[in-house]
């Protein structure tokens, strides 16, 4: 009797992390590897993995603020994506137009906020904090969603998954949060909110507007 003795090779499956290709006009200020060109408070509060930037707060809350030499880090009329994922009841957000703090939240500049379960806040992913507010989550926790902010002139657009859903104009008298910011050039930042929040940024571009 002829037996017959097959032997399977292993087969190793890869994953490859791709970093998606860069649509044009935009550049990427995050380079997926390391915080070259990035300036941390609470630094502990943020790892980088699988080319996303992992946020999670020790202790207070952090912020990773763009300090690279594009347009030397001052933006003023742009368009912004980031991809973001959230995992259950976490917190975090993008600054626009703000400016490096040590500690504590960014004073200047305006919040995009991103939250999809996170109980203690009503504000939902997509809203522009404490000035046009979103009520209803727009995206599920454990996915990749996508933020897009456009600020042209004196007008925040954000739409989330190519869907807009807030457009704003600063009135005369200011903004009406925190003590009427205004639309001043300044950096991004992305925040650390807790330390039960995680929350991944990857894939994070800029395209200048005239």
């Amino acid at each position: 009797m002829t037996s017959l003795i097959f032997r399977l090779a292993p087969v190793v499956l890869a994953v490859v992390m791709q970093t998606p290709a860069v649509e044009p006009g935009f550049t990427p200020l995050f380079n997926g590897k390391d915080f070259t060109g990035w300036k941390l408070s609470n630094a502990p509060s943020f790892t980088i993995e699988n080319g996303a930037i992992v946020a999670k707060a020790v202790g207070m809350q952090g912020h990773a603020f763009y300090d690279g030499p594009f347009m030397d880090h001052s933006f003023r009329n742009f368009e912004l994506k980031v991809d973001v994922m959230t995992r259950q009841n976490s917190n975090g957000g993008v600054f626009i137009l703000t400016e490096f703090v040590e500690k504590g939240w960014p004073s200047k500049g305006f919040e995009i906020q991103v939250n999809n379960s996170y109980e203690k806040d009503p504000r939902k992913t997509g809203s522009l904090y404490n000035v046009s507010d979103i009520k209803e989550a727009l995206v599920k926790d454990d996915e990749w969603f996508t933020e897009h902010i456009i600020v042209q002139g004196d007008t925040i657009t954000i739409k989330v998954n190519d869907k807009q859903v807030v457009q704003w104009t600063l009135p005369k008298e200011g903004s009406p949060d925190f003590g009427k910011r205004s639309m001043t050039p300044g950096t991004i930042a992305l925040q650390a909110h807790d330390p039960n929040s995680t929350v991944y940024y990857r894939n994070i571009r800029i395209k200048p507007l005239k």
